[in-house]
């Protein structure tokens, strides 16, 4: 017997009231969904990442540019000076300008003046008085090379103990007012150059300097010392009149309080130097920067300065030159980045659309029946929207979060693109479902086509074609290296992939259609099944052959422009080299030398080379006449592509005849076809052109003339064989040359006194790409390449996905009638296949398309070569067709496809007809 519980009687207290709690409709939801909500999730995080950090990675890739065009450059490029003549100086007393506090407190007013982002490196300025004419000094026991005295530069300057150690003797000190003798140090190198030593006295005009201490320069390649190489080390200088004349140059270091003694001497100058320091500066500072320097050179900012130097204050920096040149690499940077930017946020948005495909489809009943129950639109699109918010504005805000990492200076916009992102990612499902169900209608059948595209349509896709030409037609005119961003040009590849994925929408089902007719007559059920059910609203219709058709065009743009970088860099290195490997001398080189190289592993051949610079009866630029081993050199020229041909056309003609050469068309042009004579170390020559190429392995691109060795050793033999004519060239073929073993060779068999020359073609390849700007732009479009496969893919797996239920029931409806699992799996492959052929080939199509209508107006040079002229020069590098770009990412479409219907049929095979055919599934 079942005991069921008593109430208590009631008493004169109300009883508690226990109120059930409350479940929230988009918690429920989310329990009920939890694989759809986490790959959701997964994908805005993704998503916002990406974003988030494409503005963050710019920024820091410009930064690292900046800061490496001002720190690779030499110290006196990156170092603003500013002087004041004798003649400029204000007030009476000249002596109390050069005094060494006056100095000091002008020197800290103009550091006053300088504000961010013009910083200095405070350690290593420097100001003080130095002669501008040096004097000559009259002692004769001082080297003379060619009779002529040397001239001694005199320095005042402040800071020489913190940046040099006394190797002997001590620092100078300052004279008192009036006197005539002064001390000064030098360093050990300039006192080994000029004999001097401690206690050496130098008898200059006016003035009598006793060396009183040898220095060490403590960083002689800095900012101090190496902007005015007179301070560390003496030279040597050729005089202007004839006959020119050596003679030696060098500085004398004096303390700084001796300034006012240098009129005594020669025509003195105030300076003030001052290194810049940008270790704090940005990509972003370097306008502000150029303006600031500028404004001191020829604007507001120098007549401030002068108020405090001296109204003849002079201000000059080579960093303004150096920063213009940094400005026009990254303005025609831009726009190459900007249309790999435009092509993957346009496919992450068609993909976050197309996220809301499949649950809309799947709750299609329950919203219906919502909205037939009186459930307003307003409403029904909030609680969705409530639902998917709480999923995707978690996911991007991680993702905005995870971008952070990335350096980067500003942080707005990497906020934005998040929120972006999870605003999209939240608005996706109620926007479609609100489409969807914007009024209530009976059930109808999702696969037709609707007969003919409504006028709204009509106009929409007439609008983008109008679009996608005006894009071209700007970018074809303008060029991408006009610099700047144009967001028309920008999207021009994403417009034509709109058009051609629009096109093929309208297109794709009418031969489907027609194939189907005779497939309907012939025996077997799944070609006429399989082309009747593709013919219908395919699954790539609409945003997923969007997706896929604007990825692949962005994935074979991006991939063409990474290819032609390569390609270009390839080519400069091999016309820099000629050869895998090159070792020159000014002399012949030894025998032994290159039959060592020949024995290193990875060299194919070692042809030695005799080369000369000829003048020219035209009085144009000078001829190489290049003399190898007609068979061996015509090896090098296939091996490298640099002017193939075959060594018989440059065979001994024997006796008198002229020999045959192999020349540029340039020669041609200058001088024809005629035999004309050159007169070599060897003797006179006398050739005919035979042969014309555009390059050569030993002078690529130049005017060279190429010999056989043969003709010349029997017209000249005792000349030819004489070793001090020997070859002074050697050209290395191969593959993967050990470039240790080559500088090991290199140093065995060559006198220090013959010094040689090893350059190799991996080396010169590498310093092409040494720019951090080309290398942050590269890395980041190589990233967006890659980011724009990946959602290609994506959506290829969301638009068979879709699907996926309607043709697991399928296939069980089929197995119920003696469907084997072979005909199973080809059914679901022929049905797949033209979908994925129709993207695929849409890509091709549109990636060509686009290469041919935007490479003429793309100029990949400031990517592809550092310091290289700009779009209009002859040696500017365009946007190739690359096959492998335009081919692979559809064949990854493609095989995509065939795995994941396979797999579908696979797992759908396994499971029983019960499972999948319930009574009432509407599927």
């Amino acid at each position: 017997m079942t005991r069921y519980p008593v109430s208590p009687a009631p008493t004169g207290r109300s009883a508690p009231v226990h109120t059930p709690p409350r479940t929230y409709w988009w918690r429920a939801r989310l329990h009920a969904s939890r694989t759809t909500a986490l790959a959701l999730a997964a994908l805005v995080l993704v998503t916002a990442f990406l974003a988030a950090a494409f503005p963050r990675a710019r920024e820091a890739y410009e930064t690292d540019g900046v800061r490496h065009a001002l720190g690779s450059a030499p110290p006196d490029q990156r170092t603003v000076e500013i002087t004041v003549s004798r003649a400029d100086l204000t007030g009476g007393d000249p002596a109390a300008a050069y005094a060494a506090p006056e100095l000091a407190r002008q020197d800290r007013a103009i550091r006053g003046q300088f504000t961010a982002p013009l910083r200095v490196a405070a350690a290593d300025a420097v100001h003080g008085v130095r002669t501008t004419k040096a004097p000559a000094a009259q002692d004769a026991w001082l080297p003379r090379p060619e009779g002529l005295t040397p001239l001694l530069s005199l320095y005042a300057v402040s800071g020489l103990d913190r940046h040099a150690g006394v190797t002997r003797g001590r620092l100078p000190h300052a004279a008192r007012p009036g006197a005539r003798t002064l001390e000064a140090a030098v360093t050990v190198a300039t006192a080994r150059t000029l004999h001097l030593h401690e206690g050496s006295r130098l008898h200059l005009a006016g003035l009598t300097v006793r060396i009183c201490g040898l220095l060490t320069p403590r960083a002689p390649q800095g900012p101090y010392w190496a902007v005015d190489p007179l301070m560390v080390a003496a030279r040597q200088d050729v005089s202007v009149g004839p006959p020119p004349q050596r003679y030696w140059r060098a500085g004398l270091l004096l303390a700084p309080g001796d300034g006012p003694a240098l009129p005594a001497a020669a025509e003195p100058e105030k300076f003030w130097r001052y290194p810049l320091d940008t270790g704090a500066l940005t990509g972003r500072d370097a306008p502000l920067l150029r303006e600031r320097l500028v404004s001191l050179e020829h604007g507001a900012a120098q007549a401030r300065l002068r108020t405090v130097a001296g109204a003849g204050a002079l201000a000059d920096s080579a960093v303004d030159g150096l920063l213009d040149s940094f400005a026009r690499t990254r303005a025609a940077i831009a726009p190459v980045l900007a249309v790999a930017a435009c092509g993957i946020g346009t496919v992450a948005a068609v993909v976050l659309l197309m996220t809301a495909g499949p649950a809309a489809a799947r709750r299609h009943a329950e919203l219906a029946l919502l909205r037939a129950r009186g459930a307003s639109l307003a409403g029904l699109t909030g609680q969705l929207a409530a639902e998917t918010a709480a999923v995707a504005l978690p996911a991007a805000a991680a993702g905005g979060g995870l971008a952070l990492l990335v350096p980067g200076e500003r942080l707005l916009p990497s906020l934005l693109a998040a929120a972006a992102v999870g605003l999209l990612g939240t608005l996706a499902l109620p926007l479609r479902a609100a489409a969807a169900h914007r009024r209530a209608r009976p059930a109808e059948r999702g696969d037709l086509v609707r007969a003919r595209p409504s006028r709204r349509r009509t106009v929409a896709e007439l609008t983008l074609l109008v679009l996608a030409v005006g894009a071209v037609l700007a970018l074809r005119r303008r060029g991408t290296a006009a610099g700047g961003v144009d967001t028309l040009v920008s999207a021009a590849p994403v417009l034509l992939a709109g058009i051609a994925a629009l096109v093929l929408t309208r297109l794709y089902p009418l031969p489907l259609r027609l194939a189907a007719r005779p497939a309907a007559r012939r025996a077997g059920l799944a070609g006429f099944l399989s082309l009747a059910r593709a013919g219908r609203a395919p699954a790539t219709a609409g945003l997923p052959l969007l997706a896929l058709v604007v990825a692949l065009t962005t994935a074979s743009f991006g991939g063409s422009v990474l290819a032609g970088i390569a390609t270009a860099r390839d080519r400069a290195a091999l016309t820099a080299v000629g050869a895998e490997a090159r070792i020159s001398a000014g002399r012949a080189l030894p025998e032994a030398l290159r039959r060592a190289v020949a024995r290193v592993p990875g060299v194919t051949d070692a042809v030695p080379i005799r080369i000369g610079i000829q003048p020219a009866d035209d009085n144009g630029p000078p001829l190489y006449l290049v003399i190898a081993d007609a068979e061996a050199y015509s090896r090098l020229a296939r091996a490298t592509g640099l002017g193939a041909f075959d060594a018989r056309e440059l065979a001994d003609p024997g006796g008198d005849r002229p020999l045959p050469a192999l020349v540029p068309p340039g020669f041609v042009t200058r001088f024809g076809r005629a035999p004309m004579a050159l007169q070599p170390e060897f003797g006179q020559l006398v050739i005919r052109p035979r042969v014309v190429r555009g390059d050569t392995p030993a002078q690529p691109g130049g005017d060279f003339v190429v010999l056989s060795s043969r003709s010349v050793a029997r017209l000249h033999p005792d000349t030819y064989a004489d070793p001090a004519n020997g070859p002074s060239l050697l050209l290395l073929s191969g593959h993967a040359l050990d470039a240790g073993a080559l500088r090991t060779a290199l140093r065995a068999h060559t006198p220090p006194s013959q010094p040689a020359r090893l350059t190799l073609r991996s080396a010169e390849r590498a310093a092409l790409a040494d720019s951090p700007l080309q290398q942050g732009a590269e890395r980041l479009y190589t990233t967006a390449v890659g980011a724009g496969a990946g959602f290609a893919l994506l959506a290829l797996l969301l638009s068979l996905l879709r699907d996926a239920p309607q043709r697991a029931q399928l296939l069980a409806r089929l197995r119920t009638m003696g469907l084997t699992p072979a005909q199973g799996r080809r059914l679901m492959v022929l049905e797949a296949l033209p979908q994925a052929l129709l993207a695929a080939l849409g890509g091709v199509l549109t990636g060509a398309a686009a290469i041919r209508l935007l490479g003429p107006g793309t100029d990949l040079t400031p990517l592809a070569l550092p310091d290289a002229p700009g779009a209009g020069a002859r040696n500017a590098v365009r946007l190739p067709f690359d096959a492998a770009s335009l081919l692979l990412p559809s064949a990854g479409v493609l095989a995509l496809a065939l795995a994941v219907v396979l797999a579908q049929a696979r797992w759908s095979g396994r499971r029983r007809e019960s499972t999948e055919l319930r009574a009432g599934d509407p599927r």
